[in-house]
């Protein structure tokens, strides 16, 4: 997929990636609601296919400043951070809710910038 208005292009290597542009959020809420929202096999399509590349994201990412990353690794990072909260539901919960937690919830009131 081309970049659009709707997408965050993602570095030239990761293109492939972009028809996951609906996961590239810049907030744990955001991240969170995308995962309650989504259905078991959307989030097994984006761990099956970001899951093999995690270790050349992370390479790529840690290649640039942290504090000065261009948008396509940030977009890749946050993607990244998809990843990882779709991990638990796919890995070990086989449901996008967490077990036993009934209308429990907890809101991030901060996290790190990127």
């Amino acid at each position: 997929m081309a970049p659009t208005d709707q997408t965050k292009p993602l570095p030239a290597e990761f293109a492939d990636l972009e028809r996951f542009a609906d996961w590239i959020l810049a907030t744990e809420p955001e991240r969170y609601a995308k995962r309650l929202a989504s259905t078991m096999e959307e989030m097994q399509e984006l761990y099956d296919t970001v899951f093999p590349r995690m270790q050349a994201a992370l390479d790529f990412v840690d290649k640039h400043d942290w504090n000065d990353l261009p948008d396509d690794a940030r977009h890749l990072f946050h993607l990244l951070q998809s990843l990882v909260m779709v991990s638990f539901p796919i890995e070990v919960w086989k449901q996008a809710r967490v077990p036993d937690s009934g209308a429990a919830y907890l809101d991030v009131v901060r996290e790190p910038v990127v």
